[in-house]
């Protein structure tokens, strides 16, 4: 069992997908699905960091067509009164996330004082092509990782501490 994280897939959301680049909504929730479905297996662990869709539960449906053990952290677009449906389609949701350690599972990035004694690397998604200049931060957007969800062992592996 592998371990991989990404972020913000937004399904159904038309905005972002011609954000994206992509014609439709449908096309972009296809091509997630399967570039997301290259890389996991039935038995990986995925961390989804928020942003399931866009405040809808209308999509949550796409989530059966993802392989893996999925793991919700909610973020700001997905909806509190959503949570009851969105446990039909995911195995787990929670907050923010203590991982490993030394790691924090956020959705949006957390405050710089948190790395002075909580944490060591903060792995968030949220801020779309931002990138933060600091190398304790890792960037797991669904777009940056070309709809792929990355292992945690190479994510770990950014990190200089």
């Amino acid at each position: 069992m592998g371990v991989l994280i990404i972020g913000c897939l937004h399904f159904g959301h038309e905005n972002m997908a011609k954000m994206r680049g992509f014609s439709s909504a449908e096309e972009h929730d296809e091509n997630l699905i399967t570039q997301w479905n290259k890389v996991v297996s039935k038995n990986d662990k995925v961390f989804i960091l928020g942003d399931i869709s866009m405040e809808s539960s209308k999509p949550y449906h796409l989530l059966h067509e993802l392989k893996g053990i999925k793991h919700v952290i909610l973020g700001n677009h997905d909806d509190s009164r959503d949570i009851k449906s969105l446990l039909n389609h995911v195995d787990y949701i929670s907050g923010p996330l203590k991982y490993k350690k030394d790691y924090w599972l956020t959705h949006i990035p957390v405050h710089p004082i948190e790395f002075e004694y909580r944490i060591k690397g903060n792995i968030h998604a949220h801020i779309h092509d931002v990138r933060l200049n600091d190398n304790r931060y890792f960037h797991v957007d669904a777009k940056k990782l070309n709809y792929q969800p990355l292992s945690f062992d190479i994510i770990k592996n950014n990190f200089n501490f």
